[in-house]
């Protein structure tokens, strides 16, 4: 009988590329099924973000709205194509997600051994808080996508690959757009400190081209340029890219305390837009040890990144609690550490026994399948179902195309986000939206009447009918009057 080699078997010369593209099918499916997984409705920055894309024009940038600027040109785009619902708003967070999952991998895959790299990726990109991410129609994705986006070319630009001046070339463009992203100047600056710093990196600056630096510096002179402009025609805008608004040392520490609760706090809910916990024990024991292992040889650029940027997340969420999102980057690289860290000790004891070594794979293998499927279930279920987390999100969109007739008059009050939010229905034509409060001569113009809630005033109408959500709070949401 013929003695069958492991190392020549098709599923295990294969292993990496079957891995790979199941990881890649499982998240593209995600992608798709993220408008039926994610929560059950818009939040009211959701809303605000769609209001602030729809008012995006050449004039309103003259006029300094270009906070967060690439993303809310993509979520107008996605609006006028698809009209106003919520998979239009999620769209772009979407497609940023998409790329920001594949820029996960490609990282990991710079600085890692493919099996790491594979097992990291599954546990990044099937996370509950990058789940979320990509499926919040708000420009809070860009917070992580640029900075890994920038990592990963630097790992190009520092590693052997080919074509250094079109990487450092990318990587400067890419580092202009992403300071319309507030606090992200303090990562720029982060960056170029870190890299002057360390000896490797600054070895490696030295021997690139010229081309790369001084187009590097031309757009960063011109960046100054504009921000200058803006800082002195419109400080708000500023405020808004660089600092928090009325800064005192209180609220700064407070903000850091709120921001990172609902990541860390495993005995129930904050009250926060995130689900607590936002990573969990087992993550976190796993980051942990990623973290102990870089103490050795820590001064490697890939071994102190995640540190010091986990520093540099606490100190821009002291300017606003949601940067605490960024935290998911520094802890998909410590656990990558962590898993090598398990890996190679595992492999250490039994460097010869190759079943000594596959029967560890099985304790592994359910260890991370238990924290892959609890943190999907806790996104999907806990979304939907945590009382205080799921009133913060309505379906009231939804129910307007569902049971109210297009030609209706929507009362809402003026002044409101919901009134800028919903007003936007009217100049798709879809229906009309007032803040007046009608009166009986308005009866021939005004055959169908609805209230977002019960109307404060007493209307000219019979009250027709009531449609209700699932929600236990105000479950009451439109009133249909004739």
């Amino acid at each position: 009988m013929r003695k069958i080699t492991i190392s020549k078997l098709f599923l295990y010369r294969h292993r990496y590329g079957i891995g790979y593209t199941l990881l890649f099918l499982t998240f593209l499916g995600l992608i798709f099924l993220i408008p039926i997984l994610s929560p059950g409705g818009l939040s009211e920055v959701e809303m605000s973000s769609t209001v602030t894309s729809n008012n995006v024009s050449i004039d309103s940038v003259m006029h300094g709205n270009i906070v967060d600027l690439p993303y809310h040109l993509l979520q107008k785009l996605s609006i006028d194509f698809f009209g106003l619902n919520a998979y239009a708003i999620k769209l772009p967070s979407i497609i940023f997600g998409f790329f920001l999952g594949f820029l996960f991998i490609l990282l990991l895959n710079r600085w890692f051994k493919n099996n790491v790299a594979i097992i990291t990726s599954i546990l990044a990109v099937l996370s509950a808080p990058f789940l979320y991410l990509t499926g919040s129609g708000t420009p809070l994705i860009m917070l992580v996508f640029w900075p890994t986006l920038l990592l990963w070319l630097g790992s190009k630009i520092n590693g052997k690959a080919l074509r250094k001046t079109f990487y450092a070339f990318i990587f400067a463009i890419c580092m202009l757009l992403s300071l319309f992203t507030p606090y992200l100047i303090y990562f720029a600056i982060f960056i170029v400190a870190y890299a002057l710093m360390h000896p490797h990196l600054r070895f490696m600056i030295k021997s690139l081209p010229k081309v790369p630096f001084i187009i590097f510096t031309l757009a960063i002179l011109g960046y100054i340029g504009i921000v200058g402009f803006e800082m002195i025609k419109y400080p708000e805008t500023m405020r808004a890219i660089f600092f928090m608004d009325n800064f005192s040392w209180e609220a700064y520490l407070e903000n850091i305390k709120n921001g990172f609760l609902p990541f860390f706090s495993w005995g129930g809910n904050v009250g926060s837009i995130f689900l607590s916990p936002m990573i969990g024990l087992a993550s976190l024991a796993l980051a942990i040890t990623g973290l102990i292992s870089t103490t050795h040889g820590f001064f490697a650029s890939r071994n102190s990144i995640a540190s010091i940027f986990i520093v540099f997340t606490v100190i821009i969420t002291g300017f606003r609690p949601d940067c605490a999102v960024l935290i998911i980057l520094p802890f998909a690289i410590l656990s990558a550490h962590g898993i090598r860290y398990i890996l190679e000790k595992w492999y250490g004891l039994f460097p010869e026994n190759p079943y000594a070594r596959v029967f560890g794979l099985i304790p592994i293998s359910i260890f991370l399948s238990i924290m892959i499927f609890s943190s999907l279930n806790h996104y999907v279920f806990g979304y939907r179902y945590n009382p205080i987390v799921a009133r913060e999100f309505e379906n009231d969109l939804a129910l307007i195309y569902e049971k109210v007739e297009p030609d209706t008059t929507i009362l809402i009050p003026a002044g409101t986000l919901n009134y800028d939010f919903y007003k936007i229905l009217e100049e798709k034509g879809l229906y009309k939206v007032t803040s007046n409060t009608p009166s009986t001569n308005d009866k021939e113009n005004i055959k169908h009447l609805a209230t977002l809630g019960k109307w404060p005033a007493k209307l000219p109408y019979d009250l027709h009918r009531i449609i209700t959500s699932p929600k236990s709070v105000n479950s009451d949401r439109i009133y249909l009057y004739e």
